[in-house]
Formats: C-alpha cells, sequence, structure tokens
C-alpha cells in the first residue's frame, strides 16, 4: 500500500481558485500510487476554534471533529494548500488546523503555496513553515509555489501556461521529499515510541 496522504485546503471563496491546485496534487500522488485524500476546510466547516478535539471529553465531540482526528492518526503525511491572504495565511485554514495537535506529531508535512500574484503565495508558505513545526510535524524543506493561480490551470484542471509548466517541473522532487521524510518517520515511529 502508498503512503497515506491528507491535502488539506483551505479557502471558503466563492470563486476558489486554489482548488485546482489541490484537486491537481491528489491526482499527481494518486499516479505515484500513493492512497491520497483532501480535505476541504469548506466542506468540513469546523466552528471557528472553542475547544480543540483535546477538549472534549471522549466521545463527546461533534462528528466532524472526530472523523477528521482519526483520518489525521492514520495519515501517513501532510499536504497543506496555502492561499495567501493579505501576506499571511488562510483563516479557513489555519482554523481547522488548529483544532487539533497531538493528532499531528511525528508526521511529515508539505508546503504547496499559490496566490493571484506573481509571488506564489511564498509569504504563507513561510508562516506555514513555522506553525506547522510548532504543532509537532517536521516540513519538508522543498515547497512548491504557483504564482498567478487563475492562469496556471486550464478548464479541465490540468497545468498550464508558464506557471502549469513550472509546476510540473517542480512536483517530482517535492513529492520526492515528501515521500523520503515519510518512509523515514514511518520506521522510527515502527521502531520506537516517540519521546512525548
Amino acid at each position: 500500500m502508498g503512503d497515506r496522504i491528507l491535502i488539506f485546503y483551505g479557502s471558503y471563496r466563492s470563486d476558489r481558485q486554489g482548488i485546482a491546485l489541490a484537486d491537481w496534487l491528489v491526482r499527481a500522488f494518486a499516479e505515484r500510487g500513493a492512497t491520497v485524500e483532501l480535505i476541504d476546510a469548506k466542506a468540513v466547516d469546523l466552528p471557528m476554534l472553542d475547544r480543540m478535539y483535546k477538549e472534549y471529553p471522549r466521545g463527546e465531540a461533534p462528528p466532524a471533529l472526530e472523523a477528521l482526528a482519526a483520518k489525521i492518526r492514520r495519515a501517513d503525511a501532510f499536504v497543506f494548500v496555502a492561499g495567501e491572504y493579505n501576506w499571511s495565511v488562510q483563516p479557513g485554514l489555519k482554523n481547522l488546523t488548529d483544532h487539533f495537535l497531538e493528532e499531528w506529531f511525528w508526521r511529515p508535512a508539505a508546503i504547496a503555496s499559490y496566490s493571484a500574484g506573481r509571488f506564489a503565495g511564498a509569504r504563507a508558505g513561510l508562516a506555514w513553515h513555522g506553525i506547522l513545526s510548532e504543532m509537532g510535524m517536521v516540513v519538508v524543506s522543498t515547497s512548491l509555489a504557483v504564482g498567478a493561480v487563475a492562469h496556471a490551470f486550464d478548464a479541465d484542471g490540468d497545468p498550464s501556461g508558464d506557471g502549469g509548466a513550472a509546476l510540473v517541473r517542480a512536483f517530482p522532487r517535492f513529492a520526492d521529499d515528501l515521500a523520503w521524510w515519510t518512509d523515514a518517520a514511518r520506521h522510527q515511529r515502527d521502531r520506537s515510541d516517540p519521546p512525548y
């Protein structure tokens, strides 16, 4: 069985452009043999954070929160498709992520950023690196960054234009980096219990 990868996407906008990147990543990782699922923050629709998953008595968390916690615990790795809002992170994705903590521990994460502009969400990607590290994930050094995201995919969701071509060229290294850390983390978890 291939790596179990969850891909997280966080835009709540009615005209979401980054979803094309998220959907393409699901297909691209699946073509490499991974078992992949898209976790769309808008579809999950968690409330603004009041209580973290761990703060509910066992068996009393809302069903959507319980189901997502189980998926996160079973995953081998995570990919965060991070749009840039005002030089920072998407509130929908951040809210979803903050509902959990220990569930993320000891697994690798990769960041695929995007924006409508030429900086390709790089500032959001940088912010996410620190956030995910603080939440107990090993963030791989290779990232993807897609600028002018509205023009990087055609009507069928396939990469197009210069941005799409750059994405296709960069993806193999991104996926290989995540796969290496996923394998390393899996073997280490099998070998010894985490220190906390």
